[in-house]
């Protein structure tokens, strides 16, 4: 069995929405809708540990009290806006084996993905575990309506096609259905990050989402349809 490494990340500097990772979402902080399903998890043996990575004191606070273990503060340099996201995984991983406890895989869970289910991250870890050559995966969901025929750069006033057969009356059936990464779920195992720094891979396994599910809060009007939803 695969010894999991799952990170909630949750620092505390966002911008567009302010405290996102904790914001209300119907007498819950943001957190609650992921740290559940995790500790679900993790209490069912599917994973080895569970951790928050947060540079902020008080998401700490929440994080604790919501039963996560929280046994550091990011460190500041690894924590801003230009900050790679393969920094706080390293930074965890290093953590745990200077302790000398090492893991295959690690999962990120992102707190602004809390439309995901149970049996989305249980159905990924799956996945991964009946891959026997795979880096990483990514959770996507599937648009049959985005594809490069109506997709353009913006040059001045102008529209700058990505595809010439943009004109072309080419039918929106005749084209294979785009998968999208929803930010939902990622794992990565621990020898790949370590090597290269990244934590999707050139070909990474995809499990699928419903797009229902897919939300990513970022915006005041995702925050609104994520209340309504839950």
């Amino acid at each position: 069995m695969m010894k999991y490494l799952v990170i909630v990340p949750a620092r505390g500097g966002s911008k567009g929405i302010k405290d996102k990772n904790i914001i209300d979402i119907n007498g819950k902080p943001l957190l609650y809708y992921t740290i559940t399903l995790a500790l679900q998890l993790f209490n069912e043996n599917k994973i080895s540990k569970l951790v928050l990575s947060t540079d902020s004191k008080k998401i700490a606070k929440i994080g604790t009290k919501l039963g996560l273990e929280v046994p550091f503060i990011r460190p500041v340099n690894i924590s801003g806006d230009k900050a790679k996201s393969c920094s706080y995984v390293l930074h965890a991983i290093e953590f745990y084996e200077s302790k000398n406890i090492y893991f295959d895989a690690v999962i990120i869970l992102q707190p602004t993905s809390p439309l995901r289910s149970y049996d989305d991250i249980s159905g990924a870890i799956n996945l991964f575990n009946d891959s026997k050559n795979a880096d990483s995966l990514i959770s996507c969901y599937a648009d049959e309506t985005i594809n490069e025929l109506i997709l353009y750069r913006k040059d001045q006033n102008f529209a700058i096609p990505l595809n010439k057969a943009h004109n072309k009356g080419v039918r929106r059936q005749e084209h294979d259905e785009v998968y999208i990464r929803n930010g939902a779920i990622y794992i990565v195992s621990t020898k790949y990050v370590k090597k290269t720094n990244l934590l999707v891979s050139e070909t990474p396994l995809m499990y699928e989402m419903p797009k229902s599910r897919s939300i990513n809060l970022d915006t005041q009007e995702d925050l609104k349809i994520i209340r309504n939803i839950l």
